[in-house]
């Protein structure tokens, strides 16, 4: 029996050790990495303090965390409180059917996907607009609280009825009797006791708030981002380190809040005085605490609702994320140094809201749905040409952007714009080849045949992107990948089925840590992130195929009928400081794509300082015997027709369903399914030994 007992404990701490190692270890790997030297999210070069004096000194993460608490501790207290409100009415309903209806009907926004709550929010707040007839879009911080106190109140619901199902309804009734009004009653003898619920409910709202990401990102607005979409924005690139920092903060002051509620629990046997004298004056606590966020809460928004902000002219940017140069490791802010530029040669202030989008797509949705109102945009070359087509652009004022004499010929009259109306060109770029050297057989990597090569099975990275990745087929199949012929297509999608059981992984902004750290040998992506990575990892090189695809990111002014002149002058004035030769170097430097800007290329600092990363680093970003404009007609990405788009992206999706021929179990999933085989077990087993103890004693 002893021995059946002890074999019985082994395995219940074993399973819990797995348990919490699963949840932790993530967390504990995220601190230990907030405190590397070098940007690597793979290897630990040393220890360093780096990333927290970024941290510290750049303003967007803490301006980002800022909003976030903002918004969860708004929209924790009030929907705490109509919450509270809302589930004490719910309980005392006469009629039983109506009592479970609207329970009912309070969890269905629990269990309705993120995605429906936001996209209705969003419709919801576009016809109020439309019914008010404002010009201006609704969404800012008022559409997005609005929008977290909703999706908060039912969990706070949800936590306070059980603690009023379980409450004595003759404590109340006894109150009243002794002489209490029913407002008296419910503070004296119904909010202690359902106060546990209440602060549950608190907590769950504040922490739901605090992390969400999808309902935010259809309900924010343009003026300010919440640190969720920030991070998501961050994914053309690798989410940078002092993200780590920040989030093992936010996790460190989590974890001893919860270390002082639990000191504040019990009985009190065993605490230190001074968690019981916490423990003896925890209602006098409760009731400071609780007085405190409401001052703050009313404070807030007293002046978000009735404090006229200052009177100043708003520019709002809407960019790629990592996309200018920011002030980390001592470079310009470029956003911060056009606002003091125009206020020193215009006499006036001018703030400018800057903020950030993953992918074009997301540009194009967000724009189309009228959610927000920008001024300025960074679009890839193929989406100009939509939005053009689609009547979604401004012409640009060219009085005004004296600085595009300095574009150079290439980068005109290109398909996207062949009359030069609608954009300046800001970075162009390449896709090639990048390839561990250390790793590699010599001479195996001199074009696309590399991403089929058997030699390299299993350590080959393809994009995880339907455009990209059967451009990289046609390019080896020698395809115009601008086809609208579907046997070219079927070639393509045979290639990328018998290429799939050689790839390890599909991969967008994973393949800086699988490059990095040496996990695959070849991967196919740019060649401005080959020199990220090369930081972190000499051994890489770069290798750009005889036909690849070349891009062109641009500057454009999206059509607003709301946007008045003077914003419009602002926003051309923006554009042409953008050509000017600062900010111009250092966005280049902080980007490492190529530049089209004659004022980057010949910048004597801008080549040293490239050189420094990488020693052919001009000659990656720029060769001499390119004739990019001939190169770029040819092997650009232009817009697809509907049905071709439909039927590469069904192509798509079958190729990420059906398995490549002879493909290798992908030793990971042989993990992760052992993992939670161990974890079903243990589960079945302590709930089959539960069953039989309660039989036994029964």
């Amino acid at each position: 029996m002893k021995k059946t007992s002890s074999r019985a404990t082994v395995l219940s701490k074993s399973y819990s050790f797995l348990i919490y190692l699963l949840l932790y270890l993530p967390i504990f790997i995220m601190i230990l990495f907030s405190f590397n030297e070098s940007k690597s999210m793979t290897n630990f070069t040393g220890f360093s303090l780096r990333w927290y004096r970024e941290l510290f000194s750049s303003g967007k993460a803490f301006e980002a965390l800022k909003y976030s608490l903002i918004i969860a501790l708004l929209s924790a207290v009030i929907s705490t409180v109509i919450g509270t409100l809302a589930a004490y009415g719910i309980h005392y309903m006469r009629s039983k059917a109506l009592r479970s209806t609207v329970t009912s009907v309070t969890n269905v926004p629990m269990m309705n996907p993120d995605i429906v709550t936001g996209i209705s929010m969003l419709l919801l707040f576009a016809f109020v607009q439309v019914i008010l007839g404002m010009q201006h879009s609704l969404l800012g911080f008022g559409t997005l609280l609005i929008a977290h106190i909703t999706f908060n109140l039912p969990y706070v619901i949800l936590s306070v009825l059980p603690k009023l199902r379980q409450m004595d309804p003759s404590l109340s009734e006894a109150a009243r009797d002794l002489g209490c009004t029913p407002v008296q009653s419910f503070i004296k003898v119904e909010l202690p006791f359902i106060l546990p619920g209440i602060l549950s409910g608190a907590v769950m709202a504040f922490t739901l708030s605090l992390d969400d990401f999808v309902i935010s990102n259809f309900t924010i607005g343009n003026s300010f981002q919440t640190l969720p979409i920030l991070i998501y924005s961050m994914t053309k690139r690798e989410v940078t380190p002092d993200m780590n920092a920040i989030c093992s903060i936010v996790f460190v002051v989590i974890f001893v809040l919860l270390l002082l509620s639990n000191l504040t629990g019990g009985d009190g046997s065993g605490r230190t005085a001074f968690a019981e004298k916490i423990r003896r004056h925890k209602k006098q606590i409760m009731i400071g605490v609780s007085a405190l966020l409401t001052c703050v809460t009313v404070g807030i928004v007293f002046l978000f609702l009735f404090v006229p902000p200052p009177v100043e002219k708003t520019l709002n940017v809407y960019n790629w994320g990592e996309y200018i140069s920011d002030g980390s490791d001592g470079s310009l802010d470029t956003i911060e140094a056009f606002e003091d530029w125009y206020l020193e040669t215009y006499g006036e202030k001018v703030k400018v809201n800057y903020t950030t989008y993953p992918s074009n797509e997301d540009l194009y949705n967000k724009l189309s749905s009228g959610a927000a109102e920008y001024d300025v945009i960074f679009p890839s070359d193929y989406m100009v040409a939509k939005l053009r087509d689609e009547g979604m652009l401004e012409p640009l004022d060219f009085s005004l952007i004296d600085n595009y004499q300095y574009i150079l010929d290439d980068f005109k009259g290109l398909f996207y714009d062949p009359g030069e109306q609608y954009s300046v060109p800001y970075t162009y770029g390449v896709i090639g080849l990048i390839y561990n050297s250390a790793k590699v057989p010599d001479g195996l990597v001199d074009g696309w045949g590399a991403m089929r090569s058997e030699e390299l099975r299993g350590k080959i990275l393809q994009v995880n992107n339907p455009r990209d990745a059967f451009g990289i087929a046609m390019y080896d199949l020698d395809i115009d990948v601008n086809t609208t012929d579907r046997a070219e297509w079927d070639r393509a999608y045979d290639y990328l089925a018998k290429q799939k059981s050689l790839v390890q992984s599909y991969v967008m902004d994973e393949v800086y840590n699988k490059m990095e750290s040496g996990e695959a040998y070849v991967a196919a992506y740019y060649a401005g992130d080959f020199l990220f990575m090369y930081e972190n990892n000499e051994d890489l090189a770069f290798c750009q195929p005889e036909s690849t695809n070349f891009f062109i990111d641009a500057i454009c002014i999206p059509k607003n009928p709301a946007r008045d002149e003077d914003t419009y002058r602002i926003a051309n004035i923006f554009i042409n400081y953008l050509l000017s030769e600062e900010p111009a170097v250092a966005d280049a430097e902080m980007i490492c794509y190529a530049s089209p800007n004659s004022l980057v290329i010949n910048n004597g600092e801008y080549i040293e300082y490239m050189s420094e990363i990488h020693e052919d680093a001009m000659d990656i970003l720029y060769p001499e015997d390119l004739d990019f404009k001939a190169e770029y007609d040819k092997y650009c990405y232009r817009l697809l027709d509907p049905e071709t788009n439909r039927y590469m992206n069904n192509l798509w999706s079958r190729l990420k369903i059906e398995s490549g021929e002879g493909e290798d179990f992908d030793p990971t999933n042989i993990i992760a399914l052992s993992m939670l085989a161990v974890i079903i077990a243990a589960a079945v087993f302590f709930a089959v030994r539960r069953k039989r103890r309660e039989k036994y004693y029964s």
